[in-house]
């Protein structure tokens, strides 16, 4: 999750609302790619998840990170929670999840170096405290008190509202994991469009990158039980926002939506300050009864922003949300997934031309279905298979028409991090499906031995 924002200008004119996101348009050539991926971390002779402290400990990791490879701390309250270094940043998710969101960078070919160099960071670090890493969508055999809440002021809050709203927000917060890229737009029309594409299609990505069959020790039922556990969080904030495809949407439109989504907090002076269930409308009428007479600063604005989970969602930016953590092999296809559907024109419209006659309830059985079946859902008449090899080809398509050359001039597009994929559509195998099989066959039914054989 996000590092808290500070600062900025007072908020005096609700149109400075809208502003703030129409201010990430940008011109095609300045279009860039930011890459976030979690995973869990655990003590390798137990198979227990890292504690914040201790010599075998998430903080032993971070401070690892600083003093070998020079980055930069980030405390809360005298305690470091995350770390930057060159446009990037660590971060720390709810249950130790750590949590990598990358530079914007032009290329897949860069972010991929970016996301190779973490962890070759992190497994270095890590071997010698004896820690690992793996990358699932959801915790494997862990309970709720097994993974210990990170010391961050933000996440005491959440925790303790989860439970009013939702029945699986905590499951959410310490016991998932996620891989999402981050993308740009050119003008709000740009932003509309990729918008209803980023919504309409989540449940390909979800499907093709499924990987959470297990939790508490046994097999779910679902491909993607992280994708499960969003249909049950806190309905003010999350889904597929059929709004988004209804005509006049737009960066004022998405605004009328936030600031109907309940607050968590406001941040200030490196203290996170409840205002739990409390609204941005009165806090820009100055009625917030966290902070009576106080209006909200644009970083207000930005924290908000971030509590805000649907399956896509609008910042300065557009985020995917809607895949499983997965193996390091998978992580660089996500983003070529994305960039090739929305980065080129042709490949945006085909990809619409896909969807553009779904309705909302479509679109919603589909996100269901993705996270039970995963690529052998059926919906509708859709064949998520079928859809899934189009969708790819499109996105393929895009990559080729974007031409950006690798390694040197070597490889002439980035068309090749689709390849794992290509793989999955050839076998029909996604990452969950491998997993149950290796389940039913080799492990004998013990979940564990996933971490011997998938971890980083």
């Amino acid at each position: 999750m996000s590092i808290p924002q500070s600062g900025g200008a007072l908020i005096e004119r609700h149109e400075q609302l809208a502003e703030y996101l129409a201010d990430g348009c940008k011109p095609k050539d300045d279009w860039r790619i930011g890459t976030e991926h979690e995973k869990f971390g655990y003590c390798k002779d137990t198979l227990m998840p890292l504690p914040y402290d201790g010599e075998r400990s998430i903080r032993a990791v971070l401070e690892g990170l600083r003093d070998r490879y020079d980055w930069a701390p980030v405390e809360e309250a005298g305690k470091i929670i995350g770390l930057t270094k060159d446009g990037a940043n660590v971060s720390l998710e709810p249950g130790g999840q750590l949590e990598l969101s990358g530079a914007p960078l032009e290329t897949i070919h860069q972010t991929c170096d970016e996301v190779n160099e973490h962890l070759v960071e992190v497994q270095s670090v890590a071997d010698d405290i004896g820690a690992r890493f793996i990358g699932l969508g959801a915790a494997p055999h862990w309970s709720h008190d097994d993974m210990p809440l990170m010391p961050k002021g933000r996440y005491k809050l959440m925790d303790a509202y989860m439970g009013k709203v939702g029945t699986h927000g905590t499951q959410m917060m310490r016991r998932t994991c996620t891989v999402q890229v981050n993308l740009d737009f050119a003008t709000e029309a740009d932003m509309v469009q990729k918008m209803r594409v980023a919504l309409a299609l989540q449940p390909v990505a979800t499907a093709l990158f499924a990987n959470s069959p297990f939790f508490d020790g046994k097999l779910n039922g679902h491909k993607s039980w992280r994708s499960r556990i969003w249909r049950n969080l806190d309905d003010a904030r999350t889904g597929t926002l059929p709004f988004v495809f209804e005509d006049g949407f737009g960066f004022e439109r998405w605004v009328d939506y936030a600031l109907d989504v309940p607050m968590y907090f406001v941040y200030r002076d490196g203290v996170y300050i409840d205002a739990l269930g409390m609204s941005f409308r009165d806090f820009m009428k100055g009625e917030l009864p966290a902070l009576p007479g106080e209006k909200p600063l644009m970083s207000d604005w930005a924290d908000h922003l971030t509590t805000i989970f649907p399956e896509a969602r609008v910042k300065k930016f557009i985020e995917m949300r809607g895949a499983d953590g997965g193996p390091w092999r998978r992580l660089c296809a996500l983003p070529a997934f994305w960039v090739g559907l929305i980065y080129d024109q042709p490949s945006l419209d085909a990809s619409w031309d896909l969807a553009k006659d779904w309705n909302a309830e479509t679109r919603e059985k589909m996100r269901i279905a993705a996270s039970v079946d995963g690529l052998a859902a059926e919906v509708d008449g859709i064949n998520m298979r079928t859809l899934a090899a189009q969708v790819v080809d499109i996105a393929e398509a895009g990559l080729k028409a974007r031409a950006m050359p690798g390694a040197g001039g070597l490889l002439p597009d980035e068309t090749h991090f689709l390849n794992a994929l290509k793989e999955t559509l050839e076998t029909g195998e996604t990452p969950a499906d491998e997993l149950i099989r290796r389940y039913e066959t080799d492990w004998d039914g013990d979940v564990t031995k996933v971490f011997g054989e998938y971890s980083y």
